[in-house]
């Protein structure tokens, strides 16, 4: 049951509302006044707040920046009289949700009403959605290594600087493209991921560039590329050294123009993006082997950040091992498991060839097979269960 709070110094409005509201099925609360109605709300959590614009003592206006002061997540509707409309949008322009003119047309009242509530439930939605995904990005250890990234990421996120992210497959380095968006000025805008490696080198450019209508046979529409997609925000580019020569050349040619060309258009477009990349090659290697550009390479990295293996941080397995019981017993419904001292020293034995990757699947695997506690025969058993 959503709960309301209305602040009028006119009794007649506030009883009015009162019993519309709870007709309605609503939890209303009432106040004469805006000190009054303040200290309600400093008490108790509401999900939207009516409020007169000209009270005595204090009016609608300081009510709204308390409120927003507040830090809580909660709608303002403003009531205003004839003479108070340029205030009303004034407020709105402060950060109040609407307006709803005297004398009130209660239908619009309750639409308006409902409205708030729904974009109050979608920024609550959102919040939900923003915790998980930081979850599942979360970068987890405490090794001298890893602690050498995480400091890099902090120094480096506030820039404008370019980044190339090194190491083997499944060491996280999508962790720390995703990291260094967070942290960066640009964390509202769209965090854009390309896997070069995914598509076919004949698509490649109209996957980052975009195309025209007609531009080749399956072009049906047009269509936005990645770098369109990303403006504003940041693209990354994952095993950027499977790149076609072609695409390569388009693409060092938006970062040092920052516009691009749809296929099948001599068009520009100015794009404002940062650019991150990644791979788990040595591209120094592919310069001389001609398959990388090095005009490219030196584009990209201006910034260069090294992941390493798990095996390089076994150190770092107790704490991978807490993170995953805990995240993976939340996604599947159940109770975290008990992880024995003995079963972290044989998961430390391993030699993890797929890296944390592999790790996390090797753990579920276990939370899957082991009911309560896992051990270190479990680990034995299950870790690697391919018969030798």
């Amino acid at each position: 049951m959503a709960h309301i709070l209305v602040i009028d110094d006119e009794k007649s409005i506030r009883n009015t509302l009162k019993e519309i509201l709870e007709y309605e099925k609503f939890s209303v609360d009432l106040a004469e006044n805006g000190k009054e109605g303040i200290e309600l709300f400093e008490k108790s959590d509401y999900d939207v707040v009516l409020s007169d614009i000209k009270m005595p003592e204090m009016d609608g206006m300081e009510v709204l920046e308390k409120i927003l002061d507040s830090g809580k997540d909660v709608q303002v509707i403003m009531i205003s009289g004839h003479g108070n409309i340029e205030t009303a949008v004034e407020a709105i322009k402060k950060g109040a949700y609407d307006y709803i003119e005297k004398p009130l047309d209660l239908n619009r009242m309750l639409i308006t009403i409902r409205n708030a509530l729904d974009k109050s439930n979608l920024i609550s939605e959102t919040r939900v959605l923003k915790k998980k995904v930081s979850k599942a990005y979360e970068m987890v250890g405490e090794s001298e290594s890893i602690k050498k990234v995480k400091g890099m990421i902090d120094r480096v996120a506030p820039t404008e600087a370019r980044v190339l992210i090194t190491g083997a497959n499944g060491t996280g380095k999508e962790l720390v493209a995703h990291a260094i968006h967070e942290k960066s000025n640009r964390s509202a805008a769209p965090f854009v991921e390309v896997n070069c490696a995914a598509i076919p080198s004949e698509l490649i450019e109209s996957e980052l560039f975009g195309h025209e209508k007609g531009s080749f046979t399956s072009a049906i529409k047009q269509r936005k590329g990645k770098f369109e997609q990303a403006d504003g925000g940041t693209i990354f580019l994952d095993e950027i050294g499977d790149m076609s020569l072609p695409a390569q050349s388009k693409v060092l040619r938006a970062l040092q123009e920052n516009k691009i060309s749809r296929v099948g258009s001599d068009k520009d477009i100015f794009v404002n993006v940062r650019v991150i990349a990644a791979t788990n090659k040595n591209l120094k290697e592919e310069i001389e082997m001609n398959r990388f550009r090095e005009d490219l390479y030196h584009r990209l990295s201006v910034i260069l950040i090294h992941v390493p293996t798990l095996n390089e941080r076994i150190e770092d397995i107790p704490l991978l091992a807490d993170h995953f019981n805990r995240l993976i017993c939340e996604e599947y419904g159940t109770t975290p498991r008990i992880i024995t001292d003995d079963a972290i020293r044989e998961l430390q034995q391993i030699q993890w060839t797929g890296n944390i990757r592999e790790f996390r699947n090797v753990f579920e695997r276990l939370i899957i097979l082991c009911e309560k506690e896992i051990t270190g025969q479990d680990v034995k058993a299950y870790a690697m269960p391919i018969s030798k």
